[in-house]
């Protein structure tokens, strides 16, 4: 397994949305960590996906058939790419809470999702043995497609283990809480941070954002 670490396009992204949202909220809003809060909400689910990690694997499987008395056998060495997304269209209103008492922005985000993987297929190496059964009949074929079958889904396997996941988590946290802070800093915003995500079972930052407002009412007001 061989990290990627972070794409370009969450520093992009921060950059934009410091340039562009920081300027607009301080014209609007005066920089109220409510509305920099809600405006960095609405941005992020505009993005729709974000993918902050990836990771490449390689998967060595063997695949065996017997026919007519004569067997044969193939070995397939399969390296792939899998991305770790996260879906921003999914994030509500709700996901984003401020504690005012302990300067605390917390953003639970929906659960990571695996994309791919996509097969290097320039990469595949096969080591085969069983010469006459694979000449005679389709058996190479076969073995082949059940090969590649394998291989696909020792892949996504790799890609689901704790320790890649943590690793996918972190770099994604990481993402948004820039997201977050940049322009909450450059508002002169002193503000703690927090990302977790939903399925991480930790239930500490479910109330609204704003226990006086609704987040939509505050996007409503700072588009008025």
């Amino acid at each position: 397994m061989k990290p990627l670490g972070k794409w370009l396009i969450a520093a992009a992204f921060a950059v934009a949305l410091l340039i562009g949202g920081v300027l607009l909220l301080q014209r609007t809003t005066g920089g109220s960590v409510d509305s920099i809060a809600a405006t960095s909400l609405q941005g992020l689910r505009e993005q729709n996906r974000l993918s902050a990690f990836a990771a490449r694997f390689v998967a060595v499987v063997t695949s065996e058939q017997s026919r007519f008395g004569f067997s044969a056998r193939k070995t397939t060495i399969m390296p792939g790419m899998v991305r770790y997304e996260v879906d921003l269209s999914k994030l509500r209103d709700r996901d984003v809470t401020w504690d005012a008492a302990t300067g605390t922005l917390a953003i639970t985000l929906p659960p990571i999702e695996i994309a791919g993987p996509e097969v290097d297929l320039a990469g595949i190496r096969e080591y085969d043995g069983g010469g006459l059964l694979m000449a005679l009949t389709d058996a190479e074929k076969t073995l082949d497609a059940a090969n590649r079958a394998r291989g696909t889904a020792d892949l996504r396997a790799q890609a689901l283990q704790p320790v890649t996941m943590k690793l996918a988590r972190d770099a994604t946290r990481r993402a948004i809480a820039s997201n977050f802070a940049m322009p909450l800093r450059a508002a002169g915003i002193t503000a703690t941070v927090n990302v977790r995500f939903a399925d991480e079972g930790d239930a500490a930052n479910t109330e609204p954002m704003d226990r006086s407002r609704a987040v939509e009412n505050v996007i409503g007001n700072a588009a008025q």
